[in-house]
């Protein structure tokens, strides 16, 4: 779950830029408080809660991870869109492909790419043996 200002700007964000599917959401005077969203390529989920008018959603110390199949494709179009990118993608020492951004609401994000390296032990043997290099 992710606490958030506002649920509509971050159904913006998280649906129609990322591509989430809404499941469901719940209303408060006609306004959403809280929605469910499905990955686009999977049967992952995330929630958006609004946070309390005093609640910080500060997340210092936690980067939501989203793997996307044609990563520089992807971050192409969310610049079209107007969308500012911290970090295009690019290779990182374990063998993924990285782009970061913020969610509206400071979260952290990690769009990534790993491919057959995700599930491989070896890759971060040589990440470490590249920090020591």
């Amino acid at each position: 779950m992710v606490y958030v200002k506002d649920v509509e700007r971050g159904l913006r964000f998280y649906r129609d830029l990322l591509g989430f599917k809404l499941i469901e959401d719940f209303r408060y005077e006609n306004r959403p408080v809280y929605a469910r969203l499905r990955a686009p390529g999977g049967d992952g989920t995330i929630a958006l809660h609004e946070a309390g008018p005093e609640v910080s959603v500060l997340s210092d110390g936690v980067r939501l991870y989203f793997e996307v199949g044609e990563l520089d494709d992807f971050c192409r179009n969310l610049q079209q869109k107007g969308f500012h990118i911290t970090q295009l993608p690019r290779m990182m020492p374990w063998g993924w492909r990285h782009a970061y951004l913020n969610d509206p609401d400071g979260h952290e994000i990690s769009l990534y790419w790993a491919g057959e390296n995700r599930m491989k032990k070896t890759v971060m043997k040589a990440a470490q043996k590249a920090a020591r290099a």
